[in-house]
């Protein structure tokens, strides 16, 4: 008889495993075979018949055995999470985690579940950036923003955010579609997220990171247009007033946030505060109403750098029809200096509301 056996390892961890594992669930590398010494035989047992002694399994094969058949987070279709959550079905992945749909076992109500990614949740401050954005989102209660209901971490290492479930359609899908939008409808949808945005700013919170992916279109017939903006996903908000472990965290010169929607502040690493969001949702209403974007580069820098050293070009540059107040409106939200835009998103939306036309106003919209 060999003695050596075939085995599974993690060339990256070192985690043992056994067939028929092929991946580790702690960083998803592929596992390889190596060579370990095979179990010695049974020894007879005084008094005993050699064939009733069985060896004992090692304990190392045992916990192998459940850590390969424990979920990981991309992998978590048809399990219960931390016993709390029966996840259904994948809804989509990120560079930063796994979203699910789930139920919660209590109370039988659907929820979204976002995970963070393996290598993300081995990162104290990836955790902690995760658990701050659960602390500022369970403040949050507006129809036009997404709060989360639930921050959690497993004993497996699972770290995890509950939000609502929301039955309906980002919005750059819906923009897709359809492509740009009627200068109504477009209007209608922008001056629901200054609602939403509005009621974060006086809390406090600024969103940092608005973008179509952002934004969620639920059907409801109560609202003008049919559907409900829900700004979602406030990943990079920032409390204004940070302690210090949070401004070690943020600290200057690392700019989070997607490129394409950056203030001019927030790209120079700069202090934001709402007017940063007033300037990004700008820029995704100019997206809106052209499918195309303010600013334009080859790549991610170039487009950063564009709006550092010029200015946005004018919207009915891209689309004539549109009214010459909201290219006013759209051209002072994009202003360089945050003191030149408007000073908050509760005066960002009567600026559109007055560029739709003042007949328009009685059907479209109610004062916030």
């Amino acid at each position: 008889m060999s003695d050596t056996a075939r085995n599974r390892r993690c060339p990256r961890c070192q985690r043992a495993y056994s067939a028929p594992a092929r991946f580790c669930v702690n960083d998803g590398s592929p596992l390889v075979e190596v060579d370990v010494p095979a179990a010695p035989s049974p020894r007879p047992v005084a008094g005993i018949p050699p064939n009733v002694v069985r060896p004992v399994a090692p304990a190392v094969e045992a916990v192998a055995h459940a850590a390969a058949a424990a979920p990981t987070p991309a992998t978590l279709t048809d399990h219960v999470l931390d016993n709390r959550y029966h996840v259904s079905r994948r809804l989509g992945e990120g560079g930063m985690s796994y979203v699910y749909q789930a139920e919660e076992l209590d109370s039988k109500r659907t929820v979204a579940i976002k995970v963070l990614i393996p290598r993300l949740a081995r990162d104290p401050a990836s955790v902690e950036r995760l658990r701050r954005e659960a602390t500022i989102a369970m403040r949050l209660s507006h129809a036009n923003v997404c709060p989360i209901l639930n921050f959690g971490q497993t004993g497996d290492g699972l770290v995890y955010l509950v939000m609502p479930y929301l039955a309906g359609e980002p919005l750059n899908e819906h923009e897709n579609r359809r492509g740009p939008y009627p200068v109504e409808e477009g209007i209608n949808l922008l001056v629901q997220m200054c609602r939403g945005l509005q009621h974060a700013h006086e809390l406090g919170v600024v969103h940092r990171d608005l973008k179509p992916e952002n934004v969620m279109l639920v059907p409801d017939g109560a609202v003008p247009g049919g559907f409900r903006a829900v700004v979602m996903d406030f990943g990079l908000a920032k409390a204004r007033e940070a302690g210090a472990e949070l401004r070690k965290l943020t600290q200057t010169g690392i700019v989070l946030g997607t490129p394409e929607f950056m203030s001019p502040e927030q790209i120079r690493g700069k202090p934001l505060d709402g007017r940063s969001d007033v300037y990004g949702l700008a820029v995704l209403a100019f997206e809106l109403f052209t499918a195309q974007l303010p600013f334009t580069g080859k790549n991610a820098q170039e487009t950063m750098l564009a709006r550092l050293r010029s200015e946005a070009k004018p919207i009915r540059a891209v689309r004539p029809d549109l009214p010459a107040r909201l290219e006013t409106v759209i051209t002072r939200a994009l202003a360089v200096q945050p003191a030149d835009r408007y000073a908050s998103m509760s005066e960002f939306a009567d600026a559109l509301r007055a560029a739709a036309g003042i007949g328009m106003l009685g059907r479209l919209f109610g004062r916030s």
